[in-house]
């Protein structure tokens, strides 16, 4: 029997997906389960199993090519005898079998992975240049014991690093091969990564991620939206995170707190609109924009941000921040907002609006904290640190009044109570 390996669907959003790598060659044996190819989404690359026992016949999109979701991109059969008829079929289907569209037989296994009914071209396959191909769990395995994966050279199929690799050097005595230092991402909301140098009269092609972040921008364009600002004083926010902050206490992980306890009040500002009404959600999560390097953006979710401790979710937001640079984020950490949260800040930036995430009736800008100059309340001159906030609202759930009312709860839970967000 031969069967058509198709391009999975990794995520909601994902329209197309390109090749990393192909883990197996054509002819290789293929085992129910086992990994064939690594295929970046729009969001995170992806492990992709296979779901049956067989041997892979033909790639019919090589690596570093893109194919859309249920593309066929290679042929799997069942005994190695039937090899030459999937290679000859392939042949028969031409051009038309790299991009003729099927329906995709992709499902999530939960466990980071994805299987695929499975999938060549004559050549073996590669991995990008520059990019470290490695196991789910080596990566795993090296971060919690702080080795560089670029030090180690992989056993795996074309030079994957496997979690076999980084055991062995775990348990091996020290030797003398320098790692390569490699400088920890920081935890800031925006990349201080910069883009390629290029050409003035380059052209540079769209990443994957980028043209994800085109299609919802686009989208956001139908969306009714209006823009509420609001200056908030940030004195007591600034002190707690001073006498908090060497605990690994992130500025973005108590913004995202405080807003996270604001929402329990105003369930409308965490709806969103649909067809056929307001669509209102139980649970509380905060998605916030982190720029990647090389260009676009992506938005991990601080799942139940409302009923998290401070100290626990400045841990998570790091480790996601972490694993959403490396392109390791699942899609449930990234797809699952229901508010987001994008923060300029740490640039100086004094104000700007953000747009709207489709499927989410709110986002908030937030600017630099600056000293300003005040009036005081018994009429005198005063020096108090403040901070601007936009909110942009989608009109058809977010009414004015609703949006006003939930500035002026976070305001006053920053301003008068941040030790709240401590407890």
């Amino acid at each position: 029997m031969i069967r058509e390996l198709f391009m999975p669907a990794l995520s909601s959003t994902m329209t197309e997906g390109k090749i990393v790598s192909w883990l197996k060659s054509p002819g290789d044996k293929v085992a129910k389960g086992e990994t064939v190819l690594i295929v970046e989404s729009d969001k995170a690359d992806m492990d992709v199993e296979s779901f049956y026992d067989g041997y892979l016949a033909v790639i019919t999109v090589p690596a570093g090519e893109v194919a859309p979701v249920g593309a066929t991109i290679g042929l799997v059969a069942e005994t190695e005898a039937e090899i030459a008829e999937a290679q000859a079929k392939a042949k028969s289907l031409g051009a038309a079998t790299g991009s003729t569209a099927a329906p995709s037989a992709a499902t999530s296994n939960g466990s980071g992975t994805t299987s695929v009914a499975v999938a060549s071209p004559p050549s073996a396959p590669t991995a990008p240049t520059g990019r470290v191909i490695a196991s789910p769990r080596a990566r795993k395995l090296a971060k919690e014991h702080k080795i560089d994966l670029k030090t180690l050279k992989g056993t795996g199929p074309n030079g994957r690093i496997t979690a076999a690799d980084v055991e062995a050097l775990i348990g091996a005595p020290a030797t003398p091969v320098t790692p390569v230092a490699t400088p920890p991402a920081p935890v800031p909301t925006a990349s201080t990564a910069t883009a390629p140098v290029v050409a003035k009269e380059d052209l540079v092609p769209l990443t994957t991620l980028q043209n994800a972040v085109v299609r919802n921008m686009v989208a956001s364009l139908s969306i009714p939206d209006f823009h509420v600002a609001y200056t908030i004083t940030t004195d007591a926010l600034d002190r707690l995170y001073q006498q908090i902050k060497a605990k690994g206490v992130t500025m973005t992980a108590l913004l995202a707190k405080a807003i996270a306890l604001t929402l329990q009040k105003h369930p409308i500002m965490n709806a969103y609109y649909t067809e056929q009404g307001i669509q209102y959600r139980r649970d509380i999560n905060i998605a916030v924009a982190v720029a990647m390097p090389g260009g676009g953006l992506i938005t991990p979710v601080l799942k139940n941000a409302d009923q998290i401790d401070i100290y626990s979710l400045s841990r998570t937001w790091k480790d996601l921040v972490e694993r959403a640079r490396a392109k390791q984020l699942q899609p449930e950490e990234y797809s699952t907002g229901t508010f987001s949260l994008s923060n300029l800040g740490m640039f100086g930036v004094d104000s700007f609006d953000a747009i709207l995430t489709p499927g989410q009736g709110a986002i908030m800008a937030v600017g630099a904290s600056r000293p300003t100059v005040v009036a005081t309340e018994d009429g005198l001159l005063g020096v108090k640190r403040q901070m601007k906030v936009n909110l942009t609202c989608d009109h058809r759930v977010i009414y004015g009044a609703d949006a006003a009312a939930f500035l002026q709860d976070l305001a006053k839970l920053i301003e008068t109570n941040p030790q709240a967000l401590t407890l």
